[in-house]
């Protein structure tokens, strides 16, 4: 007798895949169906489809999945690190890499948390914050400018554009791309003038860095280095702006957590990956299946989707000991994927759990009793996730 296989509705904006129907379709079955593939909800499954070499990353598919087989766009989108295989892709990782590596950002620390309290300085006093527009996007559009040697004064302007970017990864795509694309040819523009500039005028930056590559050989074709810096400037503020708002939302729902980071601030690195394992911004990692794969009584044939669904792998009761509620005084979970897995394992990986890991301690210890202000405005939790607009409310401090 045949199982009936659960179906999650992934493209519904109204689905929640965080939500009690993707645990009970875990309870059920390892892997779900869904308009966008399969879905796999179980931790070892997961872990494991990741690390398969007969997947590739099945993120090319997205524009054609959702009707869109033309266009700048989707031009673009099929050039950038996130799609591309192969020889192509190791190369890429390999020139970008270093700019990314654990000791370079950790310099960076004292910076991070100067800029976290100049922000907080101009609402601790007041006891309310919207958190996106006052903290999440100045935070991490700084930063963003900051690694890149971008002007901190026009991190406005490349926050909008990102901001805009991002709905690439939304389930409204198509709805948007007139928006999104508007945004890429600003922001492909603004970085051809600074490629220009630093071919002209080097400085001790990452896009010198790459545009050195470039002269020195064939490492980087003029076309690569633009596709590179635009992807890397709005996926690099999009996330951590959307990560820092439910890592907020996630905290704030359990005071006693909210209150012991405050104490206790060398949690910072255990809070940011809990919050990752529980309430991802990337709600789901693609794959692409490059061969006919059989996977624990599913077939996929060449050219089929699975999604592995962060939430539901991170909080896999069977893997989790039996407690997979939110604490971060567990250091010893399993990894999560929050940040992807395999050879696509996010390049800049240690930026966001250092920039994070500075920002949440010192938000907790200068807004006690921090508490939602309303429902706020959130995007669909389904595709990559987060706040749009998140008021908070706090006991002012002069601290």
């Amino acid at each position: 007798m045949s199982r009936t296989v659960p179906f999650l509705d992934l493209a519904d904006t109204a689905f929640d895949v965080n939500s009690a129907q993707v645990h009970d379709a875990r309870d059920d079955s390892w892997y779900a169906e869904t308009p966008y593939g399969w879905a796999v909800l179980r931790y070892d499954e997961g872990t494991a489809l990741l690390k398969d070499r007969r997947f590739q990353q099945g993120n090319a598919r997205w524009p054609s999945q959702n009707g869109i087989h033309e266009g700048p766009w989707q031009q673009w989108w099929a050039e950038t690190l996130l799609s591309i295989e192969g020889a192509d892709h190791l190369r890429m990782r390999k020139l970008l890499g270093p700019a990314f590596r654990n000791k370079t950002i950790e310099a960076m620390r004292p910076e991070f948390q100067a800029l976290a309290n100049e922000l907080i300085d101009a609402f601790a006093g007041r006891g309310e914050v919207e958190f996106v527009s006052e903290f999440a996007e100045p935070y991490a559009s700084r930063i963003l400018c900051l690694l890149l040697g971008l002007p901190d004064d026009e991190w406005p302007q490349v926050a909008h554009w990102g901001d805009d970017l991002g709905k690439s990864f939304g389930i409204n795509v198509r709805h948007d791309l007139p928006r999104i694309e508007v945004a890429l040819e600003g922001l492909t523009g603004y970085i051809e003038e600074v490629i220009a500039d630093r071919m002209a005028n080097p400085r001790d930056d990452l896009v010198t860095t790459l545009v050195q590559a470039h002269e020195d050989g064939d490492a980087l074709s003029r076309r690569e280095l633009s596709v590179a810096l635009v992807f890397l400037a709005f996926a690099g503020m999009e996330t951590t702006r959307n990560q820092l708002g439910l890592a907020l939302q996630t905290l704030l729902a359990h005071p006693d957590q909210w209150a012991l980071l405050a104490e206790r601030p060398e949690l910072g690195a255990v809070a940011v990956e809990e919050v990752m394992r529980v309430n991802p911004t990337v709600t789901w990692v693609t794959r692409e299946a490059m061969e006919d794969v059989d996977l624990n009584g599913l077939h996929v044939p060449r050219g089929g989707i699975v999604q592995v669904l962060s939430h539901a792998i991170g909080t896999d009761p069977t893997k989790m000991g039996g407690d997979s509620g939110f604490d971060i005084r567990v250091e010893d979970r399993p990894l999560h994927s929050g940040f992807g897995g395999g050879i696509h394992h996010c390049l800049g990986h240690f930026v966001a759990r250092t920039d994070m890991s500075v920002a949440l301690p010192l938000l907790a210890r200068r807004m006690p009793d921090a508490a939602p202000d309303g429902p706020g405005e959130w995007l669909p939790v389904s595709g990559n996730t987060g706040p749009v607009r998140f008021p908070i409310r706090f006991t002012p401090s002069d601290d």
